[in-house]
C-alpha cells in the first residue's frame, strides 16, 4: 500500500530532461514523485536539488521484477515511461540493448500497470514517450497519428514496439496513452544531443574558448520544440478521459544549418560558415532527411499548443550556456 495519501505519480527516466521538467511540475500541482534511477546515474544528485521532494528508487527497465515491484508498492495514480536509451547514434552501437531498455522495459512498465489496475480496481493512467523516430523516413510530410510505422534505426524500432504494445494494452482496458515526440530542446539538453552542442559551441566561440564546431551532415530537418511544452503535452494526454496516442510537434521544420546560423546570430557571431565543418564520421548510418509532425489532434483534443517559436528556443539555449562560462 502506498503511504502518501493525495495522488501519486512514477516516472521513469526522471533524471533526463523532459524527465526533471516533468517533476517539476508534477511537484508544483502538490503530486507525490517517485522515480527509477540507476545506481550509478550521475544526474541523480542534480534532480534532487532541483526538486527534493521527489522520491528515488533505484532500479532498471530491463528488470521486470523490480518494475512490478515498485507499481506494485506505490499504486500510482499516474506513470511516466520516458525512460530508455535516448541516443539513435547509441542504439546502432547496441542494438540489442536499445531493444530490451526501450522495447520490452516499456512492456514491463505497461504489464506492471495492467496488473496494478486489475486489483486495486481504477484507472492506473500510463504515458508512453514515443518517437518520431518511429516513422523512420516517411515518404510524406508532415506526419500524423495515421502515418505508418516504418522505423530505419534501432532507437526507431524499439520505440515503435513500444508504441505499438501501448495500443494493445489500451485495447486490454489499460489508461494508456502514446505521445509521438517530435525533437524538443532546452538548456538542459546534454552536450551529446546536437542541438546543445551546437549552442554550447557559439557560446563558447564567442567567449574566444572555442575555434570551430565539427558536425555530421547540416541538411537534415527537424521539427524542433520546447521541452516544457512537450511536457505539459505529456501531462495532458495522460489525464484526457479517452485514453490515446498523439503526435507532439511545431509542425514547421528547420535545417541543422538553420539551427546553427541561429545560435551564432544569438551568441553574436559573424559568418558562422567559416566556423564550422563537415565531419563524416558524425554522419548517422540512415537519417530521415525530413521529419515534421501535424500536431492537429493534440490542440484540438487536449487544447495543446507550443509557447516558443524556433528563434525563441535557440536564442534561450544560448543565453544559457553563455551565462554558464
Amino acid at each position: 500500500m502506498r503511504p502518501e495519501s493525495g495522488p501519486t505519480a512514477f516516472v521513469t527516466g526522471i533524471t533526463g530532461q523532459d524527465g526533471g521538467y516533468l517533476t517539476e511540475r508534477l511537484l508544483a500541482e502538490g503530486v507525490a514523485v517517485h522515480g527509477l534511477v540507476h545506481g550509478h546515474d550521475e544526474q541523480a544528485g542534480a534532480l534532487t536539488e532541483r526538486c527534493p521532494g521527489a522520491v528515488l528508487h533505484e532500479g532498471d527497465l530491463t528488470d521486470g521484477d523490480r518494475i512490478r515491484g515498485l507499481i506494485a508498492e506505490l499504486e500510482p495514480d499516474e506513470v511516466y515511461n520516458l525512460g530508455g536509451i535516448s541516443s539513435v547514434a547509441f542504439s546502432w552501437q547496441q542494438p540489442v540493448l536499445t531493444g530490451q531498455v526501450s522495447g520490452l522495459g516499456a512492456v514491463a512498465v505497461l504489464e506492471a500497470c495492467w496488473r496494478l489496475q486489475e486489483q486495486v480496481g481504477r484507472p492506473v493512467r500510463v504515458l508512453q514517450a514515443s518517437s518520431a523516430e518511429i516513422f523512420g523516413n516517411p515518404e510524406q510530410a508532415p506526419q500524423n497519428e495515421l502515418t505508418p510505422l516504418r522505423p530505419g534505426t534501432p532507437y526507431g524500432a524499439a520505440k515503435a514496439y513500444a508504441h505499438q504494445m501501448t495500443s494493445i494494452f489500451r485495447s486490454r482496458g489499460l489508461a494508456a496513452s502514446a505521445v509521438i515526440l517530435y525533437n524538443h530542446e532546452s538548456p538542459r539538453r546534454p552536450e551529446t544531443f546536437v542541438t546543445r552542442k551546437i549552442t554550447a559551441a557559439a557560446a563558447r566561440i564567442a567567449a574566444g574558448q572555442q575555434d570551430s564546431l565539427s558536425l555530421g551532415s547540416l541538411d537534415v530537418r527537424r521539427d524542433w520544440g520546447w521541452a516544457p511544452d512537450y511536457v505539459e503535452a505529456m501531462v495532458r494526454a495522460v489525464r484526457h478521459e479517452q485514453p490515446d496516442d498523439y503526435v507532439i510537434a511545431t509542425g514547421e521544420s528547420h535545417t541543422v544549418a538553420d539551427f546553427v546560423a541561429a545560435a551564432f546570430e544569438a551568441a553574436g557571431v559573424a559568418d558562422w560558415q567559416s566556423r564550422v565543418r563537415v565531419d563524416p564520421s558524425f554522419v548517422r548510418p540512415v537519417d530521415a532527411a525530413e521529419q515534421r509532425g501535424d500536431a492537429t489532434k493534440a490542440r484540438t483534443v487536449l487544447g495543446w499548443s507550443p509557447t516558443l517559436d524556433f528563434a525563441a528556443i535557440v536564442t534561450a539555449m544560448v543565453e544559457a550556456d553563455l551565462s554558464r562560462l
